[in-house]
């Protein structure tokens, strides 16, 4: 059984911060442990939360898409996703600012969220402009942390079934991708097979398979 009593909290007592820009805020920190010693260095960042959405069209087809990931250097097969943005079009200032500089915090901290693009309409926006579809039919499956080893951000994962195709894409300048459709029984091969490679995207199907068998 788990003890809920156990105080396993590390305190923070000195921080870096190694890049702190509109796109990520990368920090150097130490941390005092539970029996009181001091260790570090331990790497973390703060970036946008962000929405996976699951997609199937009318004819139970899932929507994929192909693109670059600069991080493993290859082309990979996914679910459209992205990041939550602000109403405002402004950036995040970190939890940790004190210089005023602009950088990313997650948009669930109360302070920020009221004026945060909502997660379901931040869904809504991307499917639309990856793949020019639409859906009435919408299911929230998970609000999860993304990489809670060294990240604070979150994601939130939607099914969104019979998505009806209503316009071609409306990518942003940094965007190259192509829509693919895939059977479900393609999609688990692809999966088994290893060429499925984001590892939340992964997780996201099979909370929507339980949904949809």
């Amino acid at each position: 059984m788990e003890n809920r009593n156990d105080d396993l909290t590390w305190q923070e007592v000195k921080t870096e911060h190694v890049v702190c820009d509109e796109y990520i805020d990368f920090r150097k920190s130490d941390f005092q442990m539970p029996d009181g010693k001091i260790y570090g260095p331990y790497y973390t960042y703060s970036r946008r939360d962000y929405c996976i959405i699951v997609a199937l069209d009318e004819d139970g087809k899932v929507l994929c898409v192909r693109q670059f990931r600069q991080g493993i250097r290859k082309i990979t097969t996914e679910f459209t996703a992205g990041g939550i943005e602000r109403k405002d079009g402004k950036q995040y200032r970190t939890p940790y600012d004190d210089q005023g500089e602009y950088g990313i915090r997650r948009v669930s901290e109360a302070d920020e969220f009221a004026s945060a693009e909502d997660a379901l309409d931040a869904a809504k926006r991307e499917l639309r402009e990856e793949t020019g579809h639409e859906s009435d039919e919408w299911t929230h499956l998970i609000t999860i942390a993304s990489n809670a080893t060294i990240a604070d951000n979150y994601a939130h994962i939607y099914l969104a079934t019979n998505c009806r195709k209503v316009s071609g894409q409306d990518l942003d300048d940094m965007e190259f991708l192509n829509v693919v459709k895939y059977t479900r029984e393609e999609l688990e091969a692809l999966i088994k097979e290893g060429r499925f490679e984001q590892a939340i995207h992964v997780l996201a199907w099979y909370l929507a398979k339980e949904k949809l068998d």
